[in-house]
């Protein structure tokens, strides 16, 4: 009688717990279901939010390239591969507002790297085509900042961001040192430099 008993008990608890699993089983994959559909959710959301970054600010940005680089294929081609990278880490992605700080430092560092492959080229061996800064470059910053524009690519590397990203993008010197990732301080020095050294060139040219 009490094996009976004990067996009626167990049979009890098992009844129990596979009638709550059974239960529990559609919540659960209710749940599931809802953070897919808040996933994909914020997938298209990030997705939206970069289409229309690069619709409002490809142009900014390309000039921003151009002032640093020198010709037009080669400005167009980082801001485009910047924009692909992050499009690549689009589910990575959960604060739009970071968007354009992320691009902008994308477009400086593909620039910098193409400053430093065109200064190995001669040392490997390779011809190099200099960077135009052409009519045709000139005319995407406009024909009245030619004279600037030519200024600017005898400034030092450094000095000439610094004022592109001042001047060009309107960037806040918090912002600029974020983007070039050097100290305020660093940032108002480059740009004091950089106007002082555009001033002395512009200066003998007229």
């Amino acid at each position: 009688m009490r094996e009976r008993t004990t067996h009626t008990t167990e049979d009890a608890v098992e009844d129990t717990a596979g009638t709550w699993q059974r239960e529990k089983a559609p919540d659960a994959a209710r749940a599931a279901a809802e953070e897919t559909a808040r996933a994909e959710t914020r997938l298209a959301e990030a997705k939206l939010a970069l289409v229309t970054l690069f619709r409002e600010h490809q142009l900014s940005l390309t000039r921003t390239a151009l002032m640093i680089v020198g010709d037009r294929p080669t400005a167009e081609d980082v801001v485009q591969d910047a924009f692909v990278e992050m499009h690549r880490r689009i589910d990575r992605i959960t604060d739009h507002d970071r968007m354009l700080p992320y691009v902008r430092a994308a477009v400086v560092n593909r620039c910098r790297s193409v400053l430093r492959r065109r200064r190995l080229a001669p040392r490997l061996w390779r011809t190099y085509e200099p960077p135009v800064w052409s009519a045709e470059s000139a005319a995407l910053i406009g024909e009245d900042r030619a004279a600037v524009f030519h200024a600017l690519r005898r400034l030092p590397e450094r000095q000439r961001e610094a004022l592109v990203l001042r001047y060009y993008l309107d960037l806040d010197e918090p912002e600029i040192a974020e983007v070039m990732g050097i100290s305020r301080s660093t940032v108002r020095s480059a740009t004091s430099r950089a106007l002082a050294a555009l001033a002395r060139d512009l200066g003998e040219e007229s």
